[in-house]
């Protein structure tokens, strides 16, 4: 078995968004997609864009990976790390800040629509579907505490 090795120890940075909304039963909900190719549960996220702020580029990942848009808050919520998969042999270390986006337009067709699938679900559930210990708890800490944020 051949041993995954990492092709920098310098951390990458990508953007996310944590797709929100509030529920039937006024709860917040949280949008969840699958990776391409794993299929585990993640949220929206991307390397950074030229020309782009940091919530900028998280929101247009949500929008080619997931069809939402909405208001992209301008301060991030956290961030976790992972070791991002490049081959079978070789991944990347990556830092993922996190910011809350409220989805206020769904659309029924987007970039990414063939290769991912998407799901709304409750805050607790979202915390136990992802795998990133760091991205668990951040989720996991929010329940009840999404409220509208500032646009950027």
């Amino acid at each position: 078995m051949k041993a995954i090795k990492k092709i920098s120890t310098k951390s990458r940075k990508q953007y996310a968004t944590l797709p929100w909304r509030t529920g039937p039963d006024g709860a917040p909900e949280i949008l969840l997609i699958t990776s391409r190719e794993t299929r585990r549960w993640v949220i929206p996220k991307g390397w950074p864009i030229k020309n782009l702020t940091p919530p900028q580029a998280a929101a247009r990942e949500a929008f080619e990976e997931a069809g939402v848009e909405g208001t992209v808050g301008a301060t991030p919520l956290g961030s976790y790390r992972y070791d991002k998969q490049l081959s079978r042999s070789k991944t990347q270390p990556v830092i993922v800040q996190i910011f809350a986006l409220r989805v206020e337009t769904e659309h029924a067709k987007w970039p990414e629509m063939a290769e991912r699938e998407k799901r709304w679900m409750p805050v607790t559930e979202a915390a136990q579907l992802v795998d990133e210990p760091e991205l668990k708890a951040l989720i996991g800490a929010l329940d009840g505490s999404l409220k509208p944020v500032e646009a950027t």
